[in-house]
């Protein structure tokens, strides 16, 4: 794994999610910001880039105001013709790595709660009362608290830093 050109990875989320993938709510909770350099990674095989993981900033916002920091997880993007080999395992696995000293706010998902729960620890028990700014599915907003920051627990709305 390693750094990559960003003009590749906007390659691959768009073979792997579609051109019209900006139009999603992912996008909108992380809207304006970078990704963060030591949570996001790119799996290379053979000179090429097969995989992506993406990490943003974010924030849950209760009705005082009172900002907490998060951090977003995904896209998580595996090249199609690649896909089921264990790249997207790997990326998690080393973002994991990576948050448990380096996060500084617990982790967030738009996910299947069967696979990043069953593999990675991720479920839906704290984030009920979160909000998003566009249409999601409830049970699969996902949180994980990582690095010693604990998950918010009541209402608010989730949204760039």
């Amino acid at each position: 794994m390693s750094e990559i050109e960003p003009q590749a990875v906007e390659a691959l989320l768009d073979a792997a999610f579609g051109s019209d993938r900006f139009g999603r709510t992912a996008y909108r909770i992380r809207e304006g910001m970078d990704a963060v350099p030591c949570l996001s990674f790119a799996a290379v095989e053979d000179g090429a880039l097969v995989g992506t993981i993406q990490c943003w900033p974010v924030a849950h916002r209760d009705a005082q105001g009172t900002a907490t920091p998060l951090v977003m997880v995904g896209p998580v993007a595996v090249r199609p013709d690649v896909q089921r080999g264990g790249h997207g395992r790997a990326l998690m696995d080393r973002m994991l790595e990576s948050a448990r000293t380096m996060a500084d706010g617990a982790l967030m998902m738009i996910g299947d709660p069967e696979y990043y729960g069953r593999f990675f620890g991720f479920t839906a028990d704290a984030t009920g009362a979160w909000d998003l700014p566009g249409p999601y599915e409830k049970h699969r907003l996902l949180a994980l608290a990582v690095n010693g920051h604990d998950l918010p627990v009541a209402a608010g709305l989730i949204g760039p830093r």
